[in-house]
């Protein structure tokens, strides 16, 4: 199992962590936008481990057409987190040393504190930016991250990214956003911000859906 939280340098954004939130989508953070999605993509162990290979090696981002540039993990052991016992107390805090992976062109795999640049459009969209891994979790049944915004992106926010293996067998790949416009286009025209959001997310599903699905 691996787990890491990075809080060193400064996303441009404060609700940090807030897509975990089991109210996102009715109480997201001032003045952003939320979304969320959720897609079976098949069942069993065999598509969970390989649909989560592919969610930390970026393929989720390169699906939506995105560049990944600059990758950049953080320096020295990720703090892990405080964890509790089996009667609930919490254990101190430790650090977690992870062996660095790196996908077949040598792009180190997700880690948090990892920093990255995206280039690219969407459907004529910017979607270039600069973002931070703000978290990572490798559990046996679920495996996830966030991204958060560090500059340089026409939005401001965050965006997370599981894929879970449920108890019933299904395996599903969920994905959630805040976004805040940042650029005076997307302050002026706000329905560009969902706009950008969905096909985003239908990237990111191209990406990891061996059938592309709708969303359920």
């Amino acid at each position: 199992m691996r787990r890491g939280n990075f809080q060193e340098g400064t996303v441009d954004y404060a609700a940090v962590g807030a897509t975990s939130a089991h109210d996102l989508m009715s109480y997201p953070p001032e003045r952003s936008v939320p979304a969320e999605a959720s897609w079976r993509l098949g069942s069993g162990e065999v598509r969970f481990a390989s649909s989560a290979e592919a969610l930390l090696a970026w393929a989720a981002l390169r699906g939506a057409g995105l560049e990944i540039t600059d990758v950049r993990p953080a320096a020295g052991p990720m703090y892990s987190g405080v964890g509790f016992d089996a009667e609930g107390a919490p254990v101190a805090p430790s650090r977690l040393e992870a062996d660095q992976r790196f996908d077949v062109d040598g792009t180190p795999y997700v880690a948090a504190g990892t920093t990255i640049r995206v280039h690219g459009r969407v459907k004529g969209m910017n979607a270039d930016g600069e973002l931070r891994v703000i978290s990572a979790t490798e559990e046996p049944r679920r495996v996830a991250f966030a991204l958060g915004t560090v500059g340089s992106s026409v939005v401001s926010g965050e965006e997370s990214f599981a894929v879970e293996w449920t108890d019933s067998d299904e395996v599903r790949f969920v994905v959630r956003a805040f976004d805040r416009p940042v650029s005076p286009l997307y302050r002026l025209l706000p329905p560009l911000v969902k706009r950008r959001r969905r096909e985003l997310f239908q990237g990111y599903l191209r990406a990891i859906s061996p059938l592309f699905t709708t969303p359920a």
